[in-house]
C-alpha cells in the first residue's frame, strides 16, 4: 500500500483526490478509477514536484509483483485521458526522458482530522481544535454540496435520452499485440449490435477507428463525429480471464455518465457482448420495441472458438492487402467449419472474396461467384441478416449486372438495418452507375452522416458527383478527402479522371502517377495516365502504358476496360470496342460504368457499343 496520511485530500485545478475514500472528484462529479490507476495518481500527487523514477513507481504500485514497464506507461496514458490533457500539453503529468514522471500541478494538501468535543470556555489548544473543527466542518459542508450537485447532474442527465453515440476502439491492455483482434472485434461487434436500433445513430467502424491509438478529447470527437456520447473501453485478457472497463462520456461536457467493470471468463465472451449492449442502451435511455430487444439479444453463434475465428477474419480482411485478405478467408472458413450455421461468418467470407475481385483485380468470374455463394448461404441461414443482403447485392451488381435484383437486395438490407453505412454507400454506387444521380447523392449523404470520416465514402461521393456532371464539386470533395487521408489512393484516381474531363491532362497525369505509387496493385491509374498522355499528344508514352497493360494481361487478370480506355484515348476505335466486348465476356466489373463514364461518349452512336449497352440491359 502507498504510505500517505489515513485521510488526506489533495486539491489541484478542478480535481480533488480523497485518499481515505479512494475517490477522484472533478468539480461536481466522481470519476471512477481502477485500483492501480488510483494508486498511481495518489502516489504522484503525494510526491508533487518530484521526479519519480519508473522503478520507484512500479515498486510502489506493484509492491509484491514483477511487472513490465508497459503496464505503468498505459496507466499514465489513462490518467492523462482522465485529467483531460491534450496530446503534447502535459499540464499535470510530465514525462522526464530517461527517468520517469513528475506531477507538476499546484497541489493543496488538506489533512482531515477527528472532530473534537467543544465548549464555550476552551484553552488555547482546544481553540486550535475548534478552528480545525470549523475547517473540517466547512469541508464536510463543501463535500455535501458537491454530492448534491453531482446528484443533480446525474438526475437530470439520466432523464435525457441520448440518440447518437461513437464507440471508440477498445484499447488492448493485455500486453500482447496478438490480441489486438479481440479488442478490435469486440468494438466492432458492439457497433454492429447498437447500429441495428433505428432510434440510435451509431457512427460506423471506419470513422471511429481513425482515432485508434490517438489521444483525442471527448469534445473534439463529439464535434467531428456529431455525437452526444462517447463510449471508451479497455480490454485485458490474462489466461482464461477477461476484464473489460467501460466508460460512457458526455461528448459536450466531458462528464462521465456511466462506467462499469466486467470480469468474466474467456468462455463467456459471447454473452458478455449482449450484456454490454443492453447496459449501454439502458444508460442511453433509448426506448426499445420488442423487435429491438430481440436484435440486442441475438447471438450469431454460441461457439466461442468460432466467434474468435470470425473476429480474426475481420481483423485481417480490414488490412485490405491480398495476403491479409487470404488470411482472413482462412479464419472465416475455420469459423464455419466449427459452426456450419454461422451466417455472419459466411457474410464475412462473401465480403473477402469480393474484395479480392474488386480491389486486387483477381478473376471476377471466379471470386465474385464464390462471393455470391457465401452470401446466399448466409441468407439461407438467416434471412434477417442485413450484412448478407448487402453482400449479395454487391456481388449481383458487380458480377451479374442484374440491376433490379441488386437494388432489391440493398433495399432489403436497409429495411433490416437503416443505420448500415455500407448498405447506403453501396446502394448509392448502384444508383450512380445506373444514372440515377439525384438518388445516388442522397444515399451517399446518408452514408457519410453515419460514417463521416471514412475516406472511401468521401472518394466515392467525389466520383458520383463527377458522373452526375458536377466536376468542380467532385474535385472539391476529392481534395477534402485527400486532406483527411493523404496516403489514400482512391481520391487521387478519381481526381485524375475528373481532370481529364476538364481537359487538364497534365494534372490528370500527375494524379494518376501518384495513384500508382500509393496503390501499385490496381491498373486503373495506368489507364487514366495512358488516356491523358494520348490527349496531350505524347503518344509514345501512351503506347508504353498500353504495352505495359497488354503484357501484364498475359500474366494475370487485367480489367479489359482499362486497356480499352487507352486505345480510346489513342483514337483506335476498333481495338477499343474489341476490348470492351472482351470485358463483357470476362465479366469485368468496370463494365458497370459504361452508362455514366464520359470517356465513352464518343462511342455512344456506334452499333457495337449500342449492342453492348443493350446486352447489359442498362435501360431496364
Amino acid at each position: 500500500m502507498i504510505n500517505v496520511p489515513e485521510s488526506t485530500i489533495y486539491k489541484f485545478d478542478a480535481f480533488c483526490v480523497d485518499s481515505g475514500k479512494r475517490l477522484l472528484l472533478r468539480d461536481d462529479e466522481t470519476i471512477a478509477l481502477t485500483p492501480k490507476v488510483f494508486e498511481t495518481l495518489l502516489y504522484l500527487v503525494n510526491h508533487n514536484g518530484k521526479v519519480l523514477e519508473k522503478d520507484e513507481l512500479m515498486s510502489a504500485i506493484w509492491p509484491d509483483t514483477i511487472v513490465e514497464e508497459n503496464n505503468l506507461t498505459k496507466i499514465i496514458s489513462v490518467l492523462r485521458q482522465v485529467l483531460g490533457e491534450n496530446p503534447g500539453a502535459h499540464r499535470f503529468i510530465v514525462t522526464v526522458p530517461g527517468k520517469g514522471y513528475k506531477f507538476v500541478a499546484d497541489v493543496q494538501t488538506i489533512s482531515v482530522e477527528k472532530i473534537p468535543e467543544t465548549s464555550d470556555s476552551k484553552p488555547r489548544s482546544e481553540r486550535r481544535s475548534s478552528k480545525r473543527f470549523a475547517f473540517t466542518a466547512a469541508g464536510v459542508i463543501a463535500a455535501i454540496a458537491i454530492a448534491v450537485l453531482a446528484f443533480g447532474y446525474s438526475f437530470f442527465n439520466d432523464q435525457r435520452q441520448i440518440d447518437s453515440i461513437a464507440v471508440m476502439p477498445f484499447v488492448n491492455e493485455s500486453g500482447n499485440p496478438e490480441l489486438e483482434y479481440l479488442s478490435d472485434g469486440m468494438t466492432e461487434s458492439l457497433i454492429n449490435s447498437l447500429s441495428q436500433l433505428p432510434k440510435l445513430n451509431v457512427k460506423a467502424r471506419s470513422s471511429v477507428f481513425r482515432y485508434k491509438g490517438k489521444e483525442t478529447d471527448a469534445a473534439t470527437i463529439g464535434r467531428e463525429l456529431n455525437v452526444q456520447a462517447i463510449l471508451n473501453g479497455r480490454v485485458v485478457q490474462r489466461g482464461d480471464g477477461l476484464t473489460l472497463y467501460l466508460e460512457l462520456v458526455d461528448a459536450q461536457t466531458g462528464n462521465r455518465i456511466w462506467g462499469e467493470q466486467y470480469i468474466r471468463k474467456q468462455t463467456d465472451i459471447i454473452s458478455l457482448q449482449s450484456e454490454i449492449a443492453r447496459n449501454v442502451v439502458d444508460k442511453l435511455k433509448v426506448k426499445l420495441s420488442g423487435a429491438d430487444e430481440q436484435k440486442l439479444a441475438k447471438n450469431y453463434t454460441e461457439n466461442v472458438e468460432a466467434y474468435q475465428f470470425y473476429l480474426r477474419g475481420r481483423f485481417h480482411v480490414f488490412k485490405l492487402t491480398p495476403p491479409e485478405i487470404q488470411k482472413g478467408i482462412s479464419y472465416f472458413q475455420q469459423a464455419i467449419a466449427i459452426d456450419t450455421g454461422y451466417a455472419l461468418a459466411y457474410a464475412g467470407l462473401s465480403d473477402a472474396y469480393r474484395s479480392l475481385a474488386l480491389g486486387s483485380e483477381m478473376p471476377p468470374i471466379e471470386f465474385l461467384s464464390k462471393s455470391k455463394v457465401a452470401a446466399q448461404k448466409a441468407i439461407e441461414i438467416d434471412d434477417a441478416l442485413s450484412e448478407a443482403h448487402t453482400a449479395l447485392g454487391m456481388t449481383i451488381f458487380w458480377g451479374e449486372w442484374n440491376w433490379n435484383e441488386a437494388e432489391n437486395q440493398f433495399k432489403r438490407a436497409l429495411e433490416l438495418n437503416p443505420n448500415s453505412a455500407n448498405a447506403h454507400l453501396f446502394y448509392a454506387h448502384l444508383l450512380s452507375n445506373m444514372g440515377r444521380h439525384t438518388e445516388a447523392l442522397a444515399e451517399i449523404k446518408l452514408a457519410r452522416e453515419l460514417d463521416p470520416l471514412f475516406p472511401f465514402a468521401g472518394a466515392l461521393e467525389g466520383q458520383f458527383l463527377f458522373h452526375a456532371g458536377q466536376t468542380d464539386e467532385a474535385l472539391d470533395r476529392l481534395r477534402k478527402t485527400s486532406e483527411l487521408e493523404p496516403n489514400f489512393w482512391m481520391p487521387h484516381l478519381f481526381a485524375s479522371s475528373a481532370y481529364i474531363e476538364k481537359g487538364m491532362y497534365a494534372e490528370a497525369v500527375a494524379e494518376a502517377c501518384l495513384t500508382r505509387k500509393l496503390s501499385p496493385v490496381q491498373t486503373n491509374s495506368v489507364a487514366f495516365e495512358g488516356y491523358a498522355l494520348a490527349k496531350l499528344g505524347r503518344r509514345d508514352e501512351a503506347r508504353a502504358a498500353l504495352d505495359e497493360l497488354l503484357k501484364l494481361s498475359t500474366e494475370r487478370f487485367v480489367p479489359p476496360c482499362h486497356i480499352a480506355q487507352i486505345y480510346n484515348g489513342l483514337g483506335e476505335q476498333n481495338e477499343t470496342l474489341t476490348w470492351l466486348e472482351r470485358g463483357f465476356e470476362q465479366r469485368d466489373p468496370k463494365m458497370t460504368f459504361l452508362k455514366v463514364e464520359p470517356k465513352w461518349n464518343n462511342l455512344r452512336r456506334e452499333p457495337r457499343f449500342i449492342d453492348l449497352m443493350q446486352r447489359m440491359e442498362f435501360d431496364k
